[in-house]
């Protein structure tokens, strides 16, 4: 028999159990009266949540990870709502489209940064385990949780499954990049120059274009210096910081 995920009526299947009707909800809290904390469903109707948890308990800077993520992928996390964690981490609540299933990770998107999508839950504020209480970060208590950037749902969903070849040469490829930085307008040269680097040395075009990329950066009015400096940036991050 396929596992039941709360067809029967009663109580016992973890976030299956979730609910947005308050009579529902509270005959939960009288089932488990000795119950300190409750999680919310992620992945689900009417926000379909989509947890970002910066742990910080594997020893590395998650916040400074997800920081060079945003730079890297030209995304802003919003303004939303941030559930502190009683180890010292915290939780970004975003929302996703009601189409789109998040898959929960740890780790994938970088070391100490967990994702809490379709089938997890994220612990509510309130909450107390014996290290501690959850509660809201100063500020967001009153904020609903805020669209992911498009970029970022990008990175949480599964790479696409093998296709056709892609008919655009490697060349082509490069053009395309040398052309994004060349657009750039001021205050966002450094970015979309890193951005692009990043791109080229990812697809094993850094060392080729390297050239036409500074050249761009530098009709955009970085000085060569500045550009040549932030495609070393991109080549240590994409290889992993080596």
């Amino acid at each position: 028999q396929p596992p039941c995920h709360g067809e029967c009526g009663r109580f016992g299947h973890g976030v299956y159990d979730a609910s947005t009707d308050p009579r529902r909800i509270r005959e939960l809290f009288a089932a488990a009266p000795w119950a300190t904390g409750y999680g919310i469903a992620c992945g689900v109707g009417p926000h379909h949540l989509i947890g970002v948890d910066l742990d910080t308990k594997s020893g590395t800077d998650s916040s400074a990870a997800l920081r060079e993520l945003a730079l890297r992928h030209l995304f802003t996390i919003p303004e939303t709502v941030v559930v502190l964690t009683p180890s010292g981490g915290r939780h970004i609540w975003l929302t996703g489209p009601p189409d789109v299933a998040v898959p929960n990770s740890a780790g994938r998107l970088a070391p100490g940064i967990d994702i809490r999508g379709a089938g997890g839950y994220l612990v509510g504020p309130g909450s107390r385990t014996e290290h501690g209480a959850y509660a809201a970060a100063p500020g967001t208590s009153h904020l609903l949780p805020a669209p992911c950037p498009p970029a970022l749902l990008h990175l949480l969903l599964p790479p696409p499954r093998t296709g056709p070849a892609r008919t655009t040469g490697r060349r082509g490829d490069g053009h395309g990049l040398v052309h994004f930085v060349l657009t750039a307008q001021e205050g966002q040269r450094n970015t979309r120059l890193f951005w692009a680097a990043c791109r080229a040395y990812e697809n094993g075009l850094g060392a080729e274009l390297a050239g036409a990329l500074v050249e761009a950066a530098v009709r955009t009015g970085l000085t060569e210096r500045e550009a040549r400096s932030t495609i070393a940036s991109a080549a240590r991050m994409s290889s992993g910081g080596r």
